[in-house]
C-alpha cells in the first residue's frame, strides 16, 4: 500500500472522527495544532485506523505521533 493510499484512508477517518474537512488534511498537518485534536480525539482516531489497517499502535508509539506523516509512515512500515 502506498503512502498516498494510506493518506486517503486516514483523511476519511479524520473527517469522520474529528469533523475536519479533507482538503485541510495533508502529510504535514499537525494533529494538535492544525487538526485541533486533543488526546481523546487522537485515541479515537487511532482506534479507527487500527481497525481500518488491521494493526495495533502501542501507547509509546501513538504518543510519538505529531503529524499525519508520522502515522502514515508507521502504517506503511507495519502493514
Amino acid at each position: 500500500m502506498s503512502e498516498e493510499q494510506i493518506l486517503e484512508k486516514l483523511k476519511a477517518i479524520i473527517e469522520e472522527q474529528l469533523g475536519t474537512e479533507v482538503d485541510q488534511i495533508n502529510m504535514n498537518s499537525s494533529l494538535s495544532d492544525d487538526l485541533q485534536a486533543d488526546s481523546l480525539d487522537k485515541v479515537v482516531m487511532l482506534m479507527a485506523a487500527e481497525k481500518e489497517f488491521g494493526i495495533k499502535f502501542s501507547d509509546e508509539v501513538s504518543m510519538g505521533f505529531e503529524t499525519i506523516s508520522d502515522i502514515v509512515k508507521y502504517i506503511k512500515e507495519n502493514v
